[in-house]
């Protein structure tokens, strides 16, 4: 039984289609990627998986139990096992680093305050910011904010970890620090989901990639295989398009 289950996924906004019977099934500890043109439908999916956006038709498993959609308690526990990265970093401007990453195991779930502290020390450290714990977010650079976002998601000690293009709101010079904390992520065993456009990046650390075109799955394939030798049209027509530049 995959780890988690997306059947026939879809969701509107309004009108106008955005999913369109999205089916998808990954493991534990595997990095699987979503690529294709804006608008594709990427950052919705991840979107409705955390339930921050209501899907229309089909159905997400997490360890064959069904997520509702409809039930706030059903939400709340999903997102007791899985957590989301933006773009955007969403951090306490009025707290410092090591509170960012303390205050959600504390007061939402209600964590031992010894073993929150210890915890995010540890994930500061792994994500390279040990020596900014007592600093302010706006001390610090667009790529350290954002490695504390994903150490603020990591203190939830998630299963699942969606990360939705959360190098594309930095400077150049700091997308590579992101890139190597997420980097060394892969080794942790948590199943991520990555929506990027950082192609090299994507190649390198995906167990498998989905290309994504108009609301569907265009076609999922490890890696290699997809950048390599893709079995449909539209994926090869993109991936030349975005390693052509």
């Amino acid at each position: 039984m995959p780890h988690l289950e997306i059947r026939n996924l879809s969701c509107a906004y309004g009108d106008v289609q955005v999913l369109r019977d999205v089916s998808l099934a990954a493991e534990k500890g595997e990095v699987l990627s979503l690529i294709g043109p804006s608008g594709s439908g990427k950052s919705t999916l991840l979107r409705v998986l955390i339930g921050l956006t209501a899907p229309n038709g089909g159905e997400v498993r997490l360890d064959g139990e069904t997520v509702d959609y409809g039930s706030r308690r059903s939400v709340r526990a999903l997102r007791d096992r899985a957590a989301i990265v933006f773009q955007q970093y969403n951090l306490f401007r009025n707290m410092t680093v090591l509170r960012n990453v303390t205050i959600t195991p504390l007061k939402i779930k209600k964590q031992p305050r010894g073993e929150v502290h210890d915890r995010a020390v540890q994930l500061l450290e792994k994500v390279g910011l040990a020596d900014k714990m007592d600093a302010y977010p706006d001390q610090l650079s667009g790529g350290q904010q954002q490695r504390v976002a994903i150490a603020r998601a990591l203190a939830l000690q998630p299963e699942v970890l969606l990360l939705d293009e959360v190098t594309s709101a930095l400077d150049p010079e700091r997308v590579g620090e992101v890139l190597d904390t997420i980097r060394a992520l892969t080794e942790e065993g948590i199943l991520m989901i990555l929506v990027s456009h950082e192609m090299s990046f994507v190649r390198e650390v995906s167990t498998r990639v989905a290309m994504m075109d108009e609301g569907r799955i265009v076609e999922c394939a490890p890696a290699d295989i997809l950048f390599g030798n893709p079995a449909e049209a539209r994926t090869a027509e993109f991936v030349s398009k975005i390693l052509g530049h």
